[in-house]
């Protein structure tokens, strides 16, 4: 039986239930998947591989899973991804989010941008310098999710498209 001292310092710390060993109290900071709700699967298909040349690592008729350095980026039917929200379709709504793709050079933002309207992407916001010191735009995708394309001179860039906080050494 739990004390209220023990209860409240359980709620204060996130924590009620008791933890087995080697088992995490919190959730690691990174995100494993994000996965879009889109109207059209073929569509969206298109845009992603023939449009911006990426490669599905796993498709069928309701998915596509693409793997986006290391994590993987999902599209989804979206009557679907409301069924397994459990929620209705109808009212399903979307949050004010953007995805973003960093690149190592101020002169990749345009050409990359360029390419997703030719894909048929609505430009939301051409490249311009930004107040952060940077270069960005922003392109919203067939369903509408948005997508910031920059290059942030004070990130680190890896080889593999890794972003880290700072310039480092």
């Amino acid at each position: 039986m739990w004390t209220r001292r023990e209860l409240l310092v359980g709620i204060t710390a996130g924590l009620l239930l008791p933890h087995g060993k080697g088992e995490s109290h919190t959730m690691d900071q990174r995100i494993s998947l994000v996965t879009l709700g889109v109207k059209d699967l073929s569509i969206s298909k298109r845009f992603y591989s023939e449009g911006l040349g990426w490669k599905p690592a796993f498709e069928n008729k309701e998915i596509i899973f693409f793997q986006a350095g290391g994590m993987v980026f999902a599209l989804f039917l979206r009557d679907k991804l409301a069924a397994d929200f459990q929620v209705d379709p109808v009212a399903f709504g979307r949050a004010a989010m953007a995805l973003a793709y960093n690149v190592h050079a101020k002169g990749e933002v345009d050409p990359l941008i360029k390419r997703a309207a030719a894909a048929g992407a609505t430009i939301l916001k051409p490249a311009q310098q930004a107040t952060w010191g940077g270069y960005s735009g922003y392109f919203a995708d067939p369903d509408g999710f948005a997508w910031e394309v920059a290059w942030n001179p004070a990130w680190r860039l890896a080889p593999d498209g890794s972003v880290a906080l700072g310039r480092g050494e």
